[in-house]
């Protein structure tokens, strides 16, 4: 591995992967520095690790001494720390190069796809815990299970959500490459789902030789890019539910406890598993998860058990609390696929409850590009609330605010919320008893939920 030499300065360190690369950095007792816009829980996490962590961008906060600056691909060409890097000289790594640095020397295994990684890639990593495995990880949200998203680790494997925005995991070269879908997104960035899809073939093509493709063929934009990489003397394994795959999840059985499913390799039945998570895209994520374990030789047992225990990764469809006999829940989804998977999964989850959606959509090109998706993916739900919108690194786009979206949204009672304390009461006067309320979106809109809660006790 090449050797880090610290101080090491981190633009967006409270960002979850740049966070990872904080910690990571720490445990090796590389000093850190670091700033963002505003504290947050992963931002404290690496102070009490020992990172500097400043807030706002200023030049000030690129410490004297030093010797690498890390950043995200969301800072802007004029961001003020990255300038004092150029004036002092100081080598400038994008966050996914630096990823790439820390993973040198291990067996990569990469889980890619529009959605489902950070679900995919935490299983794989609570997997190889179990079996005693001590892999390096890297995640894209915080596993319940492991109690983080980062770690070191003391073997040869390393598990990494790779993430397409900006075409960041094109620095990877993994051993296993997990396709879980290719469904349009980034389309700010991309342009045109021939050129993101095109993005998924590109990263196949890194994959080491002697590596190994899994994708999902119940997905029609992975089965394409499958298809054009089999031209490829890429080694490729398909899995699903549907069809005749390599890897089939068979006589699934859905209950209010999660799935209960049967695992055949090659036509050949290997065991069943039960997973408590809900959801018919789990029993495919859990597939994906399986199959990677059993090319790096964990047992089918190890991996049922694994499987069974495993709680998830905060953010994604996680209880928050109940209160006035309201059961209030919370989820990362930011796509309309995403929500309707979810919807699909509350459905099936409380069979017996209404459903309210408090929205945050996250970015206004996302809403611009999927407007038409935005507008029919909450069948399902008896009510919907729409936050104001968050901007991340965008400005507003004329038309497709979040009011002009839930002013479009038909079907569903909907309304728009200005604020944080808006939405929650707005959320409250439509909840009754019995009702479940899930805070949707990748921002900050998991903190409707305790606002929430609040005014129902």
């Amino acid at each position: 591995m090449t050797e880090t030499r610290g101080p090491v300065h981190l633009i967006g360190i409270g960002g979850i992967h740049m966070s990872a690369i904080g910690q990571l950095l720490r445990e090796q007792g590389v000093a850190v520095s670091g700033s963002d816009l505003r504290p947050s829980s992963l931002t404290e996490k690496l102070a009490a690790m020992g990172a500097t962590v400043a807030y706002g961008h200023a030049a000030a906060n690129v410490p004297v001494g030093t010797a690498l600056v890390v950043t995200t691909a969301a800072a802007a060409d004029d961001n003020p720390e990255l300038g004092e890097a150029r004036r002092r000289g100081i080598p400038v790594l994008l966050r996914a190069e630096m990823v790439a640095r820390l993973m040198e020397g291990k067996r990569v295994v990469a889980v890619s796809g529009a959605h489902g990684k950070t679900t995919t890639s935490s299983l794989i990593a609570h997997i190889l815990v179990s079996a005693g495995r001590e892999p390096m990880y890297l995640l894209g949200g915080e596993s319940l299970d492991l109690g983080g998203h980062a770690s070191w680790g003391k073997g040869d494997i390393c598990v990494v959500e790779a993430d397409e925005y900006k075409r960041a995991f094109h620095e990877y070269t993994p051993d296993i490459a997990i396709i879980l879908n290719v469904e349009p997104d980034h389309l700010d960035y991309y342009g045109t789902a021939a050129a993101y899809r095109q993005a998924f073939v590109e990263f196949g093509k890194k994959v080491k030789e002697g590596g190994i493709i899994l994708a999902c063929a119940d997905d029609p934009g992975a089965r394409e890019v499958s298809d054009i990489l089999s031209d490829d003397p890429i080694r490729q394994e398909t899995y699903g539910i549907e069809g005749v795959r390599y890897w089939m999840a068979g006589d699934v059985r859905m209950s209010d406890g999660g799935a209960d499913f049967e695992v055949t390799r090659g036509g050949t039945p290997i065991g069943r598993m039960h997973a408590k998570v809900p959801g018919e895209h789990f029993v495919r994520n859990a597939l994906a998860a399986t199959a990677a374990c059993l090319h790096l030789d964990v047992p089918f047992d190890t991996i049922a058990a694994a499987v069974a225990t495993f709680r998830g990764a905060r953010r994604r469809f996680e209880r928050i609390g109940e209160a006035g006999g309201v059961l209030v829940m919370d989820d990362y989804a930011h796509h309309p696929s995403e929500v309707k998977a979810t919807i699909a999964a509350a459905l099936r989850a409380f069979p017996e409850r209404r459903i309210i959606g408090v929205h945050q959509p996250h970015t206004y090109s996302r809403i611009s590009y999927l407007w038409d998706d935005w507008l029919t993916c909450w069948d399902g739900l008896s009510a919907l609330v729409v936050l104001e919108t968050y901007a991340a690194r965008e400005k507003p786009l004329p038309g497709y605010s979040a009011a002009d979206l839930a002013a479009a949204i038909r079907g569903v009672e909907t309304v728009y919320a200005s604020d944080f304390d808006d939405a929650a009461a707005k959320a409250r006067a439509l909840a009754r008893r019995g009702d479940v309320v899930f805070t949707i979106g990748a921002g900050d809109v998991v903190e409707v939920g305790p606002k929430l809660l609040e005014l129902l006790r």
